[in-house]
């Protein structure tokens, strides 16, 4: 009899295709006890095939439509965004969302990594947002924090997200890509001969050097916790989350078919999630673990769809760092229905997408509390279990 996984019935794995997901197999021994929620994205007549075995439900446009209404408006066509319906209809306490191109990594040792337990370990543990642990994660094996922290804040806070990494395709923005089209993030942790330069180098130069032989050490046994009030690119190929703590928050905004942008899906996310969670003194923690990503996409295509968004980033990111939510929002909810607000006032000004995204901002926290309400519509797929 097969050992009963970590929080086996409390969390859902969230899925978006639009493929027959044969990568399931190489993930079944870590994923086959946990419910799947798939979303099909694009033609919702055709057939995708899900390996025998897994419990799953599997939705497409057609269950959005049906399910939320006039209120599927919010939710993104032809782009990985929509799985963001996934974690609407879940009725677990947390969510781990992997795309249909990544297969399980190894370690440095040739392990194979089970990133689920990961992830569950991260969110199990507290966070230090507060204060820095110069080890990194105070909480992981073998660690605990250094001289000099304060023992008042040693209880952490709560951890909200989890945040993983990669191994092989890096997750590059198009201008990235096509400059460094051979690029990949190996699991090894490549030796170098170093000799310390003289120190009476400048400074500067002196940095620049440590670091060049740094970069070179690709997989990072580490995990750390973002700082309160510092933002960063959250990436959706690798996440796990609180869903009751932050879930109302991580909307992927309407990216994809009909929209003047795309793949800033799950970094618009990020940065509404970072605010809320800064306000919420609730924590961020990223690093392992690490997936395989294996399929580079088109920089070509991909720089289409980040054409307005390479412009628009540099005065959304200043946006979000200038953002101070009020003391009187104590929800996730109320915490997103002001920042809609405030995307609207100072974002609308960049370009009118900025306010029909706000506009989606307050139509899916609408769905969210509908669906979600003792009340709320009984989502059912039209696929159910496959066990």
């Amino acid at each position: 009899m097969k050992p009963t996984p970590m929080l086996k019935d409390e969390l859902d794995i969230v899925i978006p295709t639009i493929r027959n997901l044969d990568f399931l197999e190489m993930w079944r021994p870590f994923f086959e006890q946990y419910h799947l929620i798939i979303i099909q994205d694009g033609d919702p007549s055709k057939t995708i095939n899900i390996p025998q075995g897994f419990d799953y439900e599997l939705y497409n446009r057609n269950d959005i439509n049906r399910i939320l209404g006039p209120k599927a408006s919010c939710i993104s066509f032809k782009d990985s965004a929509c799985r963001c319906f996934g974690y609407m209809v879940s009725k677990k306490k947390y969510i781990f969302t992997i795309d249909d191109d990544c297969f399980v990594a190894k370690d440095p040792s040739g392990k194979e990594i089970n990133a689920l337990e990961q992830h569950i370990k991260n969110l199990l543990t507290p966070s230090t947002p507060h204060f820095f642990n110069t080890l990194y994660d105070p909480y992981g094996d073998g660690a605990d924090f250094v001289r000099g922290y304060p023992f008042s804040m040693r209880e952490g806070a709560i951890t909200a997200v989890s945040h993983g990494l990669w191994l092989n395709i890096p997750d590059y923005d198009a201008p990235t890509q096509l400059v460094k089209p051979l690029e990949r993030n190996t699991r090894k942790f490549e030796q170098t001969s170093f000799a310390m330069p003289p120190f009476f180098l400048e400074p500067v130069l002196l940095f620049y050097l440590l670091v060049s032989v740094l970069v070179k050490c690709r997989y990072v046994d580490a995990v750390m916790t973002i700082p309160k009030g510092t933002l960063f690119p959250m990436c959706g190929m690798n996440l796990a989350f609180d869903r009751e703590l932050i879930g109302p928050a991580m909307y992927f905004g309407l990216m994809g078919d009909g929209q003047p942008i795309g793949r800033y899906d799950d970094m618009w996310a990020g940065w509404c999630v970072k605010v809320i969670c800064d306000h919420m003194g609730w924590g961020v923690k990223t690093g392992l673990p690490y997936i395989w990503h294996s399929k580079a996409s088109n920089p070509l295509v991909n720089l289409r769809k980040e054409y307005n968004g390479i412009f628009w980033q540099e005065e959304a990111i200043p946006f979000f760092q200038s953002v101070t939510l009020p003391k009187e929002c104590t929800s996730v909810q109320q915490c997103y229905i002001e920042m809609a607000k405030l995307v609207k006032e100072k974002l609308g000004k960049v370009d009118p997408y900025f306010i029909k995204l706000a506009d989606g901002m307050v139509t899916w926290i609408e769905a969210w509390d509908e669906i979600n309400s003792p009340d709320g519509a009984k989502a059912k797929a039209p696929v159910g279990k496959d066990k």
